[in-house]
């Protein structure tokens, strides 16, 4: 039996023009997840533990473009405006994404993005012919949630 594949999607960092608590707050509150990431439709059934959605043990599924793909996810790391990781999975296939927050000295935040598959090996061809796409969707979704955070003041 082969075993699975892990491969890094994006490791990248993405500027945003806003304070490093108004970035936080926005990328890892889940409800706020369909409208700049755009895999998705929305979330269902989003079960917040803590104070606020997005802190750790909080889960939702995804409800995706692609008709019968719902990953499961949750929150795994939460430390407030530093860093925050989720993981995924549906099926044999698990996906972690990873963003940590720097302020800039110029009041805005870079946001350094991380997002690993661990697929099947039998999916290693299909995962190696999209990675690049899948990267290039990552950071275009990251940037949508630049220009959404900033036009709502962070809110």
């Amino acid at each position: 039996m082969l075993s699975p594949a892990r491969f890094t999607i994006i490791d990248d960092v993405v500027a945003f023009p806003t304070p490093v608590a108004d970035t936080f707050d926005y990328l890892t509150d889940p409800s706020n997840r369909p409208a700049w990431q755009s895999s998705l439709r929305r979330i269902d059934d989003l079960q917040v533990v803590g104070d606020r959605a997005g802190d750790v043990g909080t889960s939702w599924t995804d409800v995706t473009i692609v008709p019968g793909v719902g990953p499961r996810m949750e929150v795994t790391d939460c430390e407030p405006h530093r860093l925050w990781r989720e993981v995924g999975g549906w099926r044999s296939v698990d996906a972690v994404l990873t963003l940590g927050f720097e302020e800039r000295s110029d009041g805005g935040t870079d946001v350094h993005a991380v997002a690993t598959l661990t697929v099947p090996a039998i999916g290693v061809p299909l995962l190696a012919v999209n990675r690049w796409p899948a990267a290039r969707a990552i950071r275009a979704d990251l940037a949508r949630a630049a220009r959404l955070v900033a036009e709502h003041d962070g809110r």
